[in-house]
């Protein structure tokens, strides 16, 4: 099933790329360009990656800093 009907991205495509390391829509945006257009897929990914999908993101909800690899993440930190 299309996620991004704008890039032409299924679900496949996205839970590949988090199983590649994405943890958020931002980075999912810079793998496959979902969620850079209309916008109108961003809640589906948001969806996908799901809370717990990424090791990441449970140092983060518990407070530790985690490591990434996306620099406007790190400049945010």
């Amino acid at each position: 099933m299309y996620v991004c009907h704008c890039f032409g991205v299924t679900e496949d495509q996205v839970r590949g790329h988090v199983a590649d390391g994405a943890c958020t829509p931002r980075q999912i945006a810079s793998a496959c360009k979902a969620g850079t257009d209309c916008g109108s897929c961003v809640r589906r990914i948001q969806a996908l990656l799901g809370r717990g999908a990424c090791p990441r993101r449970e140092l983060i909800d518990r407070g530790r800093p985690a490591l990434t690899s996306d620099p406007v993440l790190d400049e945010a930190a």
